[in-house]
């Protein structure tokens, strides 16, 4: 799998997008049987799944973001929100510069607060930054693939990843995922004691129920929600 996209810049410039599409992922622990790139993995599928079937320039990811919660396990590596703010500040300054102002910032990680910040004042003074997925759109997936647990309960290198993974990257799970369900029940803390305070092993979920064909009809689901966010740009969803 690989993980860039390999457009040439006249590729770009033969399609003329009007929006681009960033990956945001994170690189931290996901248990003993996803790889710490576990969240860019899954921006990235995303995002190429929606550059194969929408008029948009997809860019590389953004690897490291906002997984403080998850300090306690070895491995993990976070920025600021700040730092993460500033970044995609910098990107989309560039890409209004080279004619592309429209963008769609696909998470990886739920830890990534400040994104919903980040679309909030981007669109003050018209529609410019979306932010996929949402809430709804993992829940019109979960609900499409026939996911076994909900978005609570499967919180952490449960079902949806490795399901996702098994479809679109199965060499980078590694065995032990179907004796790795945990249920970190009730986690009202999470911010202030860190996902150690509720599990042992770094998993808050049931991978054990993860399934490659799962995994395609999440993505099946996802790249038909994303025209949703593409009209709400104001643009179309077909080339």
């Amino acid at each position: 799998m690989n993980l860039l996209p390999t457009a040439t810049s006249t590729d770009v410039e033969d399609r003329q997008p009007r929006v681009a599409v960033l990956p945001v992922g994170s690189f931290e622990q996901h248990g003993r049987y996803l790889p710490l790139i576990t969240d860019t993995a899954i921006a990235c599928i995303i995002g190429q799944e929606v550059a194969d079937a929408y008029p948009v320039h997809l860019l590389p990811p953004i690897t490291m973001s906002c997984s403080h919660e998850h300090a306690a396990f070895p491995g993990t590596v976070s920025i600021s929100a700040k730092t993460l703010f500033a970044v995609i500040d910098d990107i989309r300054a560039s890409l209004a510069r080279s004619g592309i102002r429209k963008l769609v910032i696909i998470n990886g990680h739920g830890g990534n607060y400040v994104l919903s910040n980040i679309v909030q004042e981007a669109n003050v003074d018209g529609p410019a930054v979306s932010l996929f997925p949402l809430s709804a759109d993992w829940d019109r997936a979960r609900d499409h693939a026939s996911l076994d647990s909900d978005r609570h309960a499967d919180m952490h290198a449960g079902e949806i990843e490795t399901s996702i993974l098994l479809h679109a990257a199965p060499e980078l799970v590694r065995d032990g995922f179907a004796e790795a369900d945990h249920d970190g029940g009730p986690r009202p803390f999470l911010l202030v004691l860190g996902m150690g305070a509720y599990t042992e092993s770094g998993v808050v979920g049931y991978p054990s129920s993860g399934t490659e064909v799962k995994g395609k009809a999440v993505l099946e689901s996802l790249r038909t929600s994303f025209a949703e966010h593409i009209e709400a740009l104001g643009e179309a969803a077909a080339g």
